[in-house]
C-alpha cells in the first residue's frame, strides 16, 4: 500500500509506503488526515489504521523551479506513448536536433517516436525529412510530475490533489 504526503501546506510532496507514513505519525512528524480501517497495520505489538494521507507538520521547503529530470520514461509518458510524426504507437525517443549535430538532451529536443519514423529519420532533422511535429514538446509541469509516485494516484487521494 502507498500513502501520500501532503507538506505543511497541504501540498502534495510524494508518496511514501505506509509503514514509512507510519513511522512519520509515530514520530510526531506529521499527522493522519485519512486512514483505510479495513486493512490495518499489524505487527506484534498491536495493530494501527493503515493511513492512506498524511500532513507534515513541518514545512518543507521545495524549490519554486523544480523540473523533473529528463528519461526516455518521461518522455514517453509526456506524449501519451504516440509518435511526434505519424501519431502511431511510440516505444522508443528521438532527439528532433540530432545530439551528432548539436542538439541537447533536454525536454524541448525530445518526442516519442515509433521504431519505423525513428529508423527511416536516422541522422537528419525533421526539416530535412519534410516531416513535421504533430505537436512542440514541452517540459511537463505540476504536481504530477514534481510529485513523487503521485501519477498513479489513488481515489481516496482525489480530495488531496489538484485537478490534472
Amino acid at each position: 500500500m502507498r500513502t501520500l504526503v501532503l507538506n505543511a501546506g497541504f501540498e502534495p510532496l510524494g508518496v511514501v509506503t505506509d509503514r514509512r507514513a507510519l513511522t512519520l505519525v509515530m514520530n510526531g512528524r506529521a499527522s493522519v488526515l485519512d486512514v483505510d480501517e479495513e486493512r490495518p497495520v499489524r505487527s506484534v505489538e498491536g495493530s494501527w489504521p493503515r493511513p492512506v494521507v498524511i500532513l507534515l507538520r513541518r514545512y518543507v521547503k521545495v524549490p519554486m523551479a523544480r523540473v523533473s529530470p529528463v528519461s526516455r520514461r518521461g518522455v514517453l509518458r509526456r506524449d501519451d506513448h504516440r509518435c511526434g510524426y505519424c501519431d502511431a504507437f511510440a516505444n522508443t525517443i528521438d532527439h528532433i536536433l540530432p545530439r551528432s549535430r548539436g542538439g541537447a538532451h533536454s525536454w524541448e529536443n525530445l518526442v516519442a517516436c515509433c521504431l519505423t519514423c525513428n529508423n527511416v529519420k536516422g541522422d537528419r532533422t525533421p526539416a530535412e525529412m519534410g516531416w513535421r511535429l504533430r505537436r512542440a514538446p514541452v517540459a511537463p509541469r505540476g504536481v504530477h510530475w514534481t510529485g513523487r509516485g503521485i501519477e498513479h494516484a489513488q481515489p481516496e487521494w482525489a480530495a488531496y490533489l489538484p485537478a490534472a
